[in-house]
């Protein structure tokens, strides 16, 4: 994580170590279904998109799941409730390619932590309509192994207890992967894996205990991942946060080490934590038509990343319950809605944008709005890179990253993750701080860095890195549109400025945007 030095661990250690003031009675969070915006196009959309064409329809999937097959389809193996582990048993004895169909009612694996379905290359399994797979809080994990080109449809998986880090649905991380019209939920640790190629589409990832899903797969080989159309909400019911402070592994979902993701007409809202993180060495994001709604933390964290496009998303009422922690605490930091830390646009790396561009989105009511940040002590080798025992990928041999090497070219540029050519405009910025129950400072933009300190040996101390990043770096702000007291962070955390001054020099920020204080709007 790269939050201030706030010491977040690698949370993907799977299988190898494996300030506002509030008022005193905070906002009801809004839940259960979109709330109607003024801003963002009416109920059971997103956003519309720059030409004015509305967004994709809101994925209330969770509340209107999807009807699967009433009668077994020609050839398919027709699964049993009444008998305890008919699907694992009927899975081994079938052949790969074999259509399974879960008949109405309550499914069960044997009565062992470790009992599970080992899927098989090609297996299909269809659930009818009332079909469940429950764990009953004994099995840990319901379909497993690195098969590929399995789908599961129409199902509900539920009540599984996979440990922290590793996950119910596709336990082993297997490739091509489909799971569309299915219902995760209610389970511990992350309610689906992910693999190469893995479709999840229409599906109700809801109330699992750390993620909805966690795209992680052992040795950095996610490729073209897809979601699409779901409902993630609710996830993080077991606070790793709290059990684990500075963990950094909680939320709606995570990313890591994902090369190519289309992410898009999914309603991300009421999760614990950030509703989408994608956290270190994820490169070519499409992150479009979401509505990211009254997440915990941030909607959305793109960090130590690469090069994406962020647009057309509805973002609303996010960030109260952490933002309004930490000014509680008298932290005057500038937690995000959308937080870009030491991530930014990477020609060299190839990917269908050689920037981070966030235009047409609507943000409204959140606890502040963008952040871009560094940490001036965070680059490859250092104590404060929390992504243990990983580089950026324009440096294959992490060990060159030293001393005398790293203070010269190119190794002082391409040893760091930098927020760099990170271009936000077109977007509309809304706040009335009577809704999000605050007085001041809950309405932040900002680009800024910490003074380099440590350690000794690094190149990047004192404000080359802030002086880089707010002024260097192609980080830039036009054509916005502002409705609210909105302020502006430039340079180091203590400089806050007015629209004017952020416009002016040396910022030179906003060129071509308009600035109402007033409240909403």
């Amino acid at each position: 994580m790269g939050i201030k030095g706030r010491g977040w661990a690698l949370a993907f250690a799977l299988l190898v170590a494996t300030g506002c003031t509030s008022t005193p009675d905070a906002p009801e969070k809004p839940s259960g279904a979109p709330a109607t915006s003024h801003a963002s196009g009416g109920h059971g959309h997103a956003t519309p998109d720059a030409s004015g064409a509305p967004a994709t329809s809101l994925a209330r999937v969770c509340s209107k799941p999807a009807v699967g097959p009433t009668k077994a389809p020609p050839g398919a193996v027709t699964v049993d409730p009444a008998v305890v582990g008919d699907l694992a048993a009927k899975t081994e004895s079938s052949p790969p390619y074999t259509t399974f169909w879960l008949r109405p009612g309550t499914h069960r694996l044997e009565a062992d932590p470790y009992a599970q379905v080992m899927a098989k290359e090609g297996n299909r399994y269809l659930g009818a309509p009332g079909a469940v797979l429950d764990g009953r809080k004994v099995n840990q994990y319901a379909f497993s192994g690195t098969a590929r080109d399995v789908s599961i449809r129409y199902l509900t998986v539920e009540r599984f207890v996979a440990p922290h880090d590793e996950g119910v649905v596709n336990h082993d991380m297997a490739d091509a992967w489909v799971i569309e019209h299915a219902t995760i939920q209610y389970n511990s640790g992350a309610g689906l894996m992910a693999g190469a190629r893995q479709q999840v589409r229409a599906s109700c990832l809801r109330g699992n205990g750390q993620y909805g899903m966690n795209a992680y797969k052992t040795g950095d080989s996610i490729r073209g991942l897809v979601v699409e159309g779901n409902e993630i909400v609710g996830n993080n019911t077991d606070d790793w946060e709290r059990r684990q402070p500075g963990c950094g592994c909680t939320g709606g979902i995570k990313f890591w080490a994902v090369d190519g993701a289309d992410v898009r007409g999914n309603w991300v809202h009421d999760n614990r934590g950030a509703g989408l993180w994608a956290d270190n060495n994820n490169n070519d994001f499409r992150i479009e038509d979401n509505l990211l709604e009254a997440n915990d933390g941030a909607a959305l964290m793109y960090e130590t990343s690469y090069n994406a496009v962020i647009r057309n998303n509805t973002i609303r009422r996010n960030n109260w319950v952490e933002g309004r922690a930490y000014a509680k605490d008298g932290d005057d930091f500038p937690y995000a809605t959308v937080y870009v830390s030491e991530a930014g646009g990477e020609p060299r790396i190839p990917a269908r944008t050689d920037r981070i561009e966030i235009y047409g989105n609507v943000l409204e009511n959140n606890w502040n709005g963008i952040t871009l940040w560094e940490n001036a002590d965070r680059f490859c080798n250092s104590p404060a890179n929390t992504s243990t025992g990983y580089c950026t990928l324009l440096v294959k041999d992490t060990a060159r990253c030293a001393q005398p090497a790293i203070a010269t070219a190119p190794l002082y540029a391409d040893c760091r993750w930098k927020t760099q050519r990170v271009d936000i405009h077109g977007n509309r910025f809304v706040l009335d701080p009577s809704v999000v129950g605050c007085t001041a400072e809950c309405g932040r933009m900002a680009v800024f860095a910490n003074d380099g300190t440590s350690p000794d040996w690094s190149p990047y101390k004192g404000r080359r890195v802030a002086d880089a990043l707010t002024h260097q770096q192609q980080n830039r702000w036009h054509d916005n549109v502002y409705r609210g007291p909105w302020s502006f962070v430039a340079g180091d955390r203590s400089r806050t400025l007015s629209s004017g001054q952020w416009q002016g020099t040396p910022y030179r920020q906003d060129a071509g945007s308009t600035f109402v204080p007033r409240a909403g709007g």
